[in-house]
């Protein structure tokens, strides 16, 4: 009697085989070495760029900005968001971030916006044109804030009224939002309520364009409680959601559920095991890309016992994940930031080497059987925000905000 191998546990077989292989091959650093911060200390010309944008009355500017997120439309055009004095901006580019366009303020009042770290403002853009922010309103306590929403019709000129998200747990606190936006107009909130040992993992959705959203639902708990989310749409036009979980034994790892429906969060997959503890894992959360055929790829900073940079890839749709391998020059490699489009693959993060702060890439063409050696693309001598993976017209860059520099739109080929 003939036994049939079911074809995607072959592939997943086959692929771990030749992943073991590569990371042999490449000399992939040491998951057991120690890590280490560099405190920066101001430059002369981050301490000028404070200055020039601590005045009352500053422009709304991006070189201004705490911390930034960036996207491209599928016309080429650069969005950014950003915080600056209270109010939330949201500006675009024509020429791959030299310049940007007078900024546009979403909210029409000042208010305390958390950003920095983990924390910042965030923009999806729909096929139709429509522009949609969401941000958290600081309370003055962490993870007590509010999700806020708010969208433009007019292509980023004007935009409604903001909108609280997720009312009926409130009394929870919310932060560390997360959006995204499918080709059907369907938008996806998902964030943290509550902190510290009684975090737990929310989403919201709007069927309407963002006219209105449907009542929020728990998905998993207990979680990080300053850890960020990684939340992107897959193949199957459902979101697919990657975070930091307190598993049992108060020990860390990755969680991803991805949706069986526009409204039904799947089984909870474990992707990684963490040894850190609550309080020990705090300000790394994870990166997850995902190809247009349905393969799923994770990376993410391990904070226990195992230190430095991983990766673990589902051919599944991410019912199951190779084990993680551990890869970056340094055991210093933190906030990983990845994007895949096709078998490429690519991946960026910050490291310090005891002077500056590092900007490194590195990529795979083949699906991450193998990779590229790491390449720095970038440095400073102050401080730097997290590095986000963009892709234009098959080049593929980091987004990447410095004190010392401001915005930077580097390419990674």
């Amino acid at each position: 009697m003939k036994t049939h191998t079911d074809q995607p546990t072959l592939r997943i077989k086959t692929f771990l085989a030749t992943l073991s292989l590569g990371c042999l091959a490449l000399g992939l650093a040491s998951c057991a070495a120690k890590p280490g911060r560099l405190a920066v200390q101001p430059t002369q010309a981050e301490s000028a760029a404070k200055a020039k944008c601590a005045g009352e009355n500053t422009k709304p500017a991006i070189e201004c900005a705490n911390s930034p997120s960036a996207i491209f439309d599928q016309n080429g055009r650069l969005w950014a968001v950003w915080d600056q004095g209270g109010k939330v901006y949201v500006s675009h580019s024509n020429d791959f971030g030299k310049t940007f366009s007078p900024a546009a303020a979403v909210n029409p009042a000042a208010e305390p916006v958390e950003s920095g770290g983990e924390s910042r403002p965030k923009i999806a853009l729909s096929k139709i044109g429509a522009v949609y922010v969401a941000w958290t309103k600081g309370s003055g306590q962490p993870g007590a804030g509010e999700i806020r929403f708010s969208r433009s019709l007019d292509g980023g000129k004007t935009f409604t009224a903001p909108v609280q998200i997720g009312g009926g747990a409130a009394e929870a606190g919310h932060s560390l939002e997360s959006l995204a936006v499918n080709d059907r107009d369907y938008i996806y909130l998902a964030w943290v309520a509550g902190r510290n040992e009684a975090a737990a993992l929310y989403y919201a959705y709007s069927s309407d364009g963002g006219r209105g959203f449907h009542a929020e639902k728990k998905i998993a708990g207990p979680v990080c409680g300053d850890c960020r989310l990684a939340m992107k749409i897959d193949s199957k036009k459902f979101p697919a959601i990657l975070w930091r979980q307190a598993f049992e034994g108060r020990t860390h790892g990755h969680a991803l559920t991805h949706f069986a429906a526009k409204d039904q969060p799947g089984p909870i997959q474990r992707v990684s095991e963490d040894t850190c503890k609550n309080g020990n894992c705090s300000g790394h959360g994870p990166a997850l890309a995902i190809a247009p055929q349905g393969e799923y790829y994770a990376a993410w900073a391990g904070k226990g016992d195992a230190q430095g940079l991983y990766f673990s890839a589902s051919l599944d749709h991410g019912k199951t994940f190779s084990p993680p391998i551990g890869f970056g020059r340094t055991p210093q490699a933190e906030h990983p930031d990845m994007l895949a489009d096709g078998q490429s693959i690519h991946l960026a993060w910050t490291e310090s080497d005891g002077k500056k702060t590092l900007l490194l890439g590195q990529s795979s063409i083949d699906g991450g059987l193998s990779w590229s050696p790491a390449k720095t693309l970038a440095e400073t001598e102050g401080n730097a925000d997290y590095p986000f993976v963009l892709a234009q017209q098959g080049r593929h860059y980091v987004a990447w905000q410095t004190a010392e520099w401001g915005f930077r739109l580097i390419a990674i080929d």
